[in-house]
């Protein structure tokens, strides 16, 4: 799976100042209606829920949250990059700075098992995340995660 296809500039958040953990979810959430036109209140809500039935962060100052939503006709994706990394409940109990959420429809069972696993092998190399939190534009981030799957497809 191509996460570049996934993940649009307009997707990617750099520089959010979220001091917790519902915070950085609503900055996603914000992030997402903007792309799917829909309100981000509903999004949000829809995050929160699969958070409450386990955390997402997996471990290394990263997350994965992600939510069903009714009506997509594809695989959606958020990134966003925080200031200053917030308390996620991760595996291994550090904060987490990088977070890419995914938003899928209901019936999307396989296709959004593949994007978790793209995004979650993607993120296990710390090069790249090191790369993402060094990258200063939406362009850049964008160019590292469509560069991480040619090499990984390669």
């Amino acid at each position: 799976m191509d996460i570049g296809d996934l993940l649009t500039r307009d997707g990617i958040v750099l520089r959010s100042g979220a001091s917790s953990k519902r915070q950085a979810l609503h900055v996603a959430a914000e992030a997402a209606a903007q792309i799917l036109g829909r309100d981000s209140q509903t999004i949000f809500t829809a995050l929160l829920e699969r958070e409450a039935l386990g955390a997402t962060g997996l471990g290394g100052g990263v997350a994965v949250p992600h939510a069903r939503l009714p009506g997509l006709d594809r695989v959606v994706a958020v990134f966003v990059r925080l200031d200053q990394p917030v308390a996620f409940d991760a595996v291994d109990d550090r904060p987490v700075d990088l977070m890419f959420a995914l938003f899928a429809a209901p019936e999307a069972g396989a296709e959004h098992l593949r994007a978790l696993a793209a995004v979650s092998r993607a993120l296990r190399s710390p090069e790249l995340r090191e790369r993402l939190r060094q990258a200063h534009t939406p362009d850049a981030i964008h160019a590292l995660f469509v560069l991480d799957t040619q090499k990984t497809a390669a």
